[in-house]
């Protein structure tokens, strides 16, 4: 007897006020995300671990949302949708069609933290490995929201845990109707919660790491990049690949590379462990 998939059936908005305009999930990913990094930077402040005070710790999380919303957002077109950016450019600022991009993102947030320490006159790794403590956080949260809304979709499957996506936005030929990995739920798990146990452990027990500035945002490049390969291997691809990798594979090389070389830097440049405090103006 075949086995009877849970279809999908979520919707994206908590409270809808017209077909394009209301609260949606994902919106509230990207906030609970926030106050989840606001929240332990606080708490990391109150334990003596950062001079990041409420008023800097408040200043900082404003500059890397909009780091992390233009980072995002023209990295998904860029990334994966170059030919609509070509032939529409004004496609960027329809921003309720959706479309982000978490390597983008990335890229976006190390524009605003280097100039955010740059004005602090503050050590942009220092920061960075407080902030990559608490960035899986904003990962699971965003990923949760994916799968409410039915988007990047995992491969067909037959597990007995699969969903059936009908209304999924990227069809694009694919086959619908049938059972699919909830890849988008394996993500959370994987570049969310487990990143997130794994740096708070490694920030909390190890006072090594706390001493090498850049070697925790190292660990997060190079655990993220693992995690996401992992996670692409269950994940429907949504645009064509480069070099036989999937897009996702493809770029999360980039950031395992990265994730190494500061790895290195940070063992080179190894002080006596006490915590890695920036000195940003309290």
């Amino acid at each position: 007897m075949p086995l009877a998939y849970w279809v999908h059936n979520l919707d994206p908005f908590l409270i809808q006020f017209s077909e394009n305009f209301g609260i949606r999930y994902y919106g509230l990913a990207y906030l609970a995300g926030f106050f989840a990094a606001v929240g332990l930077l606080l708490f990391y402040h109150r334990r003596g671990l950062s001079s990041l005070n409420p008023g800097l710790v408040t200043d900082l999380i404003t500059t890397l949302v909009i780091g992390v919303l233009l980072g995002g957002r023209l990295g998904f077109f860029l990334l994966y949708q170059l030919d609509t950016l070509h032939l529409d450019p004004l496609a960027v600022f329809r921003v309720w069609e959706g479309g982000m991009a978490s390597h983008g993102g990335f890229v976006g947030v190390l524009v605003a933290l280097w100039w955010w320490a740059r004005r602090q006159q503050t050590s942009m790794l220092a920061v960075g490995d407080l902030i990559v403590t608490a960035a899986p956080a904003g990962l699971m949260f965003g990923r949760i929201a994916n799968f409410i809304n039915g988007e990047l979709v995992g491969r067909i499957s037959t597990v007995p845990w699969a969903v059936i996506f009908p209304n999924n936005d990227v069809d694009r030929g694919m086959r619908t109707g049938v059972p699919r990995h909830p890849s988008q739920l394996y993500q959370a798990a994987l570049e969310g919660a487990l990143l997130l146990a794994y740096l708070q452990w490694r920030f909390w027990s190890s006072r090594t790491a706390r001493g090498q500035p850049g070697r925790l945002s190292g660990e997060f490049l190079v655990g993220y990049a693992i995690l996401r390969v992992i996670g692409e291997h269950f994940r429907e691809p949504d645009a064509p690949p480069l070099f036989g990798l999937s897009r996702g594979t493809f770029y999360s090389l980039f950031m395992a590379v990265a994730g190494i070389a500061l790895i290195v830097h940070a063992r080179s440049q190894d002080r006596p462990p006490g915590g890695a405090k920036p000195s940003g103006r309290d």
